[in-house]
């Protein structure tokens, strides 16, 4: 391969990854058919990579891939419609054709991209199905990128999207921008989703890495994208200052040998203040809404206080467990719970954190989450029960199923005589 071919190739990627999202959900709209959407975008990708080598990229590189995908389009419902044709019975009228007017239609706007995260982000899905879905059809990940990003097998994610859209299709799901109560629940499982993504990246739940930096950065475009898309929701900046401010911190997560760093113990100088700036003027603009909070806002105010503060000692922990508070009323959750428990048991002294921690373990909805037993095990420390807190340690260590997290919780055990 040429040193001009392997440019071309590379100019084709990153065309790739600014437009396939808009031409996409252009052709989703023009054909109402997401796997025939994508089918049509992939057919012009690979017209993209012939053609280009020779002639160079176009001025205008998404107007050249939609109006080779709308030729595609048209030579697709011809086909249909000739066979439908040949199917009529002898002697009856022609009936109105069914192929689309391509040639007036828009070629793409705005409002189309977030119908598609609306389409792959719709309740008839399950979670992994809407996961995969948005990353391969919004995100513009292959399916051997997602299933690197989530441990998977490369057929097991191709299956589940193609499941997704096949579901999609028999469900007759509309490509439509919902109102009203529909619309805030849409929104809410698209910001789920993307959070969803940004989580498995931040603390991977499983395998040797403590982070995947590729689904954070993922995440984190999706989350602008949705913000402006969705300028007037107050939750969309707060899920997009949420995982700036959270992702801001990523260079101090590790240390020279690779094992994980705790909030308390990282080096602020390796913050990444740029990605902080980003966050904490997407929390302004949420605030500048004056609409009632919701979790994102409120968690991306306690990502603040952490990011305004040189030092650890600096934190305002007593701000943090009031937001704390705030959440557990907006987002009642046991996850909440126990994070709640960390705020107060710095702010207030050990024994408040684990009165907060009490209930949430006499629920049992918690009875395998690794961290409620890594958090009681520090509390448990700071109130002086170490045998307890050793305890708790392994039990955490025993149940995480990340290896570098089990290694950190292994070696704080190990620290208790």
């Amino acid at each position: 391969m040429g040193t001009g071919e392997r440019e071309s190739d590379r100019a084709v990627a990153t065309v790739w990854r600014h437009e396939s999202t808009r031409l996409i959900a252009g052709l989703v709209r023009m054909t109402h058919d997401v796997g025939l959407a994508e089918d049509l975008a992939q057919d012009a990708l690979i017209a993209a990579v012939e053609h280009w080598a020779e002639s160079g990229v176009p001025d205008n590189p998404g107007a050249w891939l939609m109006a080779v995908a709308k030729r595609r389009a048209v030579d697709h419902f011809r086909r249909a419609e000739t066979l439908r044709r040949k199917t009529e019975e002898l002697g009856r009228d022609s009936p109105e054709s069914h192929i689309p007017d391509f040639a007036a239609a828009v070629d793409y706007i705005e409002d189309d991209v977030l119908r598609l995260m609306f389409m792959t982000c719709h309740p008839v899905l399950s979670t992994e199905a809407r996961v995969a879905l948005t990353l391969r059809l919004v995100g513009g990940l292959t399916t051997a990128e997602i299933a690197r990003g989530f441990l998977a097998k490369d057929t097991a994610v191709g299956q589940r999207v193609s499941r997704a859209k096949k579901t999609l299709t028999e469900a007759r799901v509309e490509f439509d921008l919902p109102t009203g109560r529909e619309r805030r629940e849409r929104l809410a499982a698209v910001m789920g989703v993307i959070y969803l993504v940004f989580n498995e990246g931040y603390s991977a739940t499983a395998g040797d890495d403590w982070m995947r930096p590729a689904l954070c950065e993922e995440a984190m475009r999706l989350a602008r994208v949705l913000a402006q898309l969705a300028p007037d929701e107050p939750e969309a900046h707060g899920l997009q200052a949420l995982l700036e401010i959270q992702a801001s911190r990523t260079a101090a997560r590790t240390g020279a040998d690779g094992r994980p760093v705790l909030l308390l113990d990282q080096d602020r100088s390796r913050w990444d203040r740029l990605l902080i700036r980003r966050g904490l003027d997407a929390l302004g603009r949420a605030d500048r809404l004056d609409a009632p909070v919701g979790p994102y806002v409120v968690q991306a105010a306690i990502a603040a206080c952490h990011a305004r503060a040189a030092r650890a000692e600096d934190t305002d922990w007593t701000r943090i467990a009031g937001l704390y508070d705030v959440l557990s009323q907006v987002a009642p959750n046991p996850v909440v719970e126990v994070n709640r428990a960390v705020a107060h048991g710095t702010a207030f002294g050990p024994d408040a954190g684990l009165a907060v921690l009490a209930p949430v373990e006499a629920a049992g909805s918690l009875a395998g989450y690794h961290l409620l037993a890594s958090v009681k095990g520090d509390l448990l420390r700071k109130a002086g029960r170490v045998q307890e807190a050793k305890a708790e340690f392994q039990r955490a260590a025993e149940l995480t199923g990340n290896a570098r997290e089990r290694d950190l919780l292994t070696a704080r055990a190990k620290e208790i005589p």
